[in-house]
């Protein structure tokens, strides 16, 4: 007998990582990116790096993610969990971050300079600290 459960978590988690390897990558190209000046070579090819990293892995991953996490959250009955109300809210603020991440790859290919490269490198912290804290409540399911 197949376990639905068992294999919508591992599609789950391979989606999951390959939506973190970039949210936590594309925050370092706009590092790099922010120090060299428009209409370079080098300018050029972050702009390609960033669009290809978002449209062709990022944004496929994230709603898959979104859509397996939702299914096995309706699989499993833990909606009225209140550790899963938590990871959500956590889960829609990586959401919102990787919609920052996307207007920032629209301004960069449009030669702007969104922010400084001190800023993306605070910003490049922000799915790491959500990263832990969704997988804490999931495996510790503190309430």
């Amino acid at each position: 007998m197949i376990d639905l459960a068992l294999w919508l978590k591992w599609l789950h988690i391979v989606a999951v990582m390959s939506w973190m390897a970039g949210l936590l990558y594309l925050p370092r190209l706009f590092v790099y990116h922010s120090k060299v000046a428009p209409g370079t070579e080098a300018s050029e090819t972050f702009k390609v790096m960033e669009r290809r990293l978002l449209k062709a892995i990022m944004t496929p991953a994230m709603v898959v993610t979104l859509l397996l996490g939702i299914w096995l959250g309706v699989e499993q009955g833990q909606w009225t969990d209140a550790w899963l109300h938590l990871k959500t809210l956590l889960v829609i603020v990586l959401a919102a971050s990787h919609m920052m991440m996307a207007r920032y790859v629209r301004l960069f290919a449009g030669d702007e300079r969104p922010k400084s490269e001190t800023w993306f490198r605070w910003f490049n912290e922000l799915p790491t600290v959500l990263m832990l804290g969704i997988v804490f409540l999931v495996v510790f399911k503190p309430f």
